[in-house]
């Protein structure tokens, strides 16, 4: 599940872990290995895995890549910053003020979707987002979540001081919901279906209003993939193979969307409903138009500031401006520390049959 590393975590381990990531990644090598946690949108690396898509597809190139499930998502992140993995599912957020922010070089392979509904503001007894106010909110703080109340909360003309913050992790969300006290969450699916069907819970604000914020990646080593291209072909091919399948209305899709459901936790049913609240990229020539949009530059500026504003982007960050992202409309931040890179040319070899 989707989760967030602390900012005080965060500066404890910029200078630690990341010095050795991007040189240990920096080389020509014929075997990788990527990590994934559990998400509607991240599923299919599950599959891809297990089905043999993912072999098929390093055989095609002569490497190796091994997929490792990491129940913790922060851990997950942490480790392929450490340099012990070559590529980690992660949002567009998290791409920033950890690896990035950290120092390690770091592309979004494969863009594999947008949260349009699958995280959301929820309140106990109330229906409308601006009886926020005054209340507690339990959330992951320095997340996705907590984003997300950020502009939900501008959307009403507040703003974070007219609420109190209550960090609480994920594992911890449902259970927390159920007590008396807790009167208002920001998380994200499977637990806001959770929380959804219990009684006098009312979704106040979702991911659906800023479409296109909260961004699914798979996010590799800038330089591992540099040297070894075979490794983004393989991910790359392997990803939209799996996408054809599980969006097929065949019975090959329906088994592949009720296996990552069962895998995730729950069943076809309840995989499908989130999958109806993420906008999948299921071919290549829609996530290259996402990428190449102009929108994706104004987002991640949204994001940065967010991310600056809570101290995510390191102890010597000036601005929000102070980690370069790139992407192909241009550059946000500076071009003198670029470290985060939506770059959507194997995606674009796919879309074009080159893979």
């Amino acid at each position: 599940m989707k989760n967030k590393l602390s900012a005080t975590l965060l500066s404890v381990l910029t200078l630690a872990l990341c010095l050795n990531a991007t040189s240990a990644s920096a080389e020509e090598k014929s075997e990788f290995s990527i990590c994934w946690s559990i998400y509607v949108g991240w599923m299919p690396w599950d599959f891809g895995a297990q089905q043999g898509i993912v072999k098929k597809w390093a055989d095609k190139y002569g490497i190796k890549i091994d997929v490792v499930q990491i129940n913790d998502y922060v851990e997950s992140i942490n480790q392929y910053t450490a340099g012990q993995f070559d590529g980690c599912s992660m949002t567009n957020m998290d791409a920033l003020t950890i690896p990035a922010a950290g120092g390690v070089d770091s592309t979004a392979l494969i863009v594999g979707d947008f949260s349009n509904g699958n995280d959301a503001v929820i309140l106990k007894g109330k229906k409308a987002l601006k009886d926020i106010k005054g209340q507690n909110v339990n959330l992951v703080e320095l997340s996705v979540s907590h984003y997300l109340l950020a502009r939900g909360l501008e959307s009403v003309g507040m703003s974070e001081r007219d609420v109190t913050v209550v960090n609480t992790s994920d594992a911890d969300m449902v259970a927390a919901y159920t007590t008396k006290n807790v009167t208002a969450v920001t998380t994200w699916n499977p637990l806001v279906s959770e929380i959804l069907s219990m009684p006098d819970s009312y979704k106040v604000f979702d991911s659906s209003q800023i479409p296109g914020e909260i961004i699914d990646l798979m996010v590799v080593n800038t330089e591992t993939l540099a040297d070894n291209p075979a490794f983004g072909k393989a991910l790359t091919g392997a990803w939209y193979e799996i996408m054809a399948t599980m969006s097929s209305d065949s019975s090959t899709g329906v088994a592949a969307r009720e296996y990552m459901g069962k895998a995730s936790g729950t069943d076809l049913a309840g995989y499908e409903s989130q999958l109806g609240a993420t906008r999948m990229f299921y071919t290549p020539a829609d996530a290259v138009a996402f990428v190449n949009s102009p929108a994706l530059k104004t987002t991640m500026a949204y994001v940065a500031g967010f991310s600056f504003d809570h101290g995510l982007l390191g102890e010597g960050a000036a601005d929000a401006g102070f980690i370069g992202i790139e992407t192909p409309a241009g550059l946000f931040g500076s071009d003198a520390n670029i470290k985060l890179r939506f770059d959507p040319a194997y995606m674009a070899m796919a879309a074009e049959g080159k893979l």
